[in-house]
């Protein structure tokens, strides 16, 4: 049986106390970046087909593209739906995915068990592991009123006992983007909690911007998954803006810097989640030393 599967990722950070990056696709550029930066750092990646990219390219093109980018690298990677619809989610298992997130957040809680808990059921029949959402992550803003967005404890344990889901992502204080304050700190408790209660690996959305320390700290509570993608964005951008600060410039060689700055962005991410060295290569090597 492979090593090379969502679930073993999640496993082995969960056994390794480190957390393994999840990170979006815009562009075959931006594909590159992320296999790239696996490679160089040894590390398992999520490549996720998100939702900036979907309305762009569609959800097979999206697919075919970073299936196309990544086959034949060598990089310990998989391809999953992040923040998936319920007709995306059947649609990314009849193309191939190799995880799925399906993101009900938006439903009343009863919904969200009852859809969630069927597309685990077809999933699993696929032997594709289940990502879900439970809370909300709300998007950048210096007044969100948390209390709205948190996920319930007491609904969590029901949630993951009644549907099966292999991951959960929750609402513990991260959001969609940057904003311009100090970001909140996460609630650490909350974490610890549900994590208790549930049993399963648990998923951060919106870790661009979080403190060292807080990331640390959801480690250590039971957060095996962390997804970023505004940090990253914001790398490749600012290689775009300063090669063209220097005058007219071929496109190409714009997108070659910011490839190249987020490559370096994201295997720092790699490390501060501690999934650096983690790919399956790496730990067979250190085996055998």
């Amino acid at each position: 049986m492979t090593t090379n599967t969502a679930e073993n990722y999640v496993a082995r950070a969960r056994a390794g106390g480190y957390a393994v990056g999840g990170f979006n696709m815009h562009n075959p550029e931006t594909t590159q970046a992320l296999i790239e930066a696996s490679i160089r750092a040894e590390s398992p990646v999520f490549l996720q087909v998100g939702r900036a990219i979907v309305p762009h390219m569609g959800l097979e093109a999206a697919y075919r593209m970073t299936r196309r980018e990544l086959d034949g690298t060598g990089a310990d990677a998989v391809i999953h739906l992040d923040h998936g619809t319920y007709d995306e989610v059947f649609e990314a298992l009849r193309l191939g995915f190799d995880s799925i997130m399906f993101d009900g957040s938006h439903l009343q809680f009863e919904e969200n068990l009852k859809a969630t808990r069927y597309i685990v059921q077809v999933a699993h029949s696929f032997g594709v592991p289940v990502e879900a959402e439970l809370g909300s992550i709300p998007d950048a803003s210096d007044g969100i009123d948390w209390s709205a967005h948190y996920t319930n404890v007491d609904e969590a344990e029901r949630f993951v006992a009644e549907t099966g889901v292999d991951f959960l992502a929750i609402s513990a204080g991260v959001m969609h983007g940057l904003t311009s304050g100090d970001p909140l700190p996460l609630d650490i408790e909350r974490i610890q909690r549900i994590r208790d209660v549930t049993g399963v690996p648990l998923v951060l959305h919106g870790a661009s911007g979080v403190p060292g320390s807080d990331i640390s700290a959801a480690i250590a509570a039971g957060v095996h998954k962390l997804n970023a993608d505004t940090d990253l964005r914001h790398a490749f951008r600012r290689g775009i803006e300063e090669t063209w600060a220097r005058g007219d410039r071929q496109l190409e060689d714009a997108m070659s810097v910011g490839k190249s700055m987020m490559i370096e962005a994201t295997i720092a991410k790699m490390r501060e989640y501690g999934c650096a060295g983690a790919s399956t290569a790496a730990v067979l090597t250190e085996a055998r030393v």
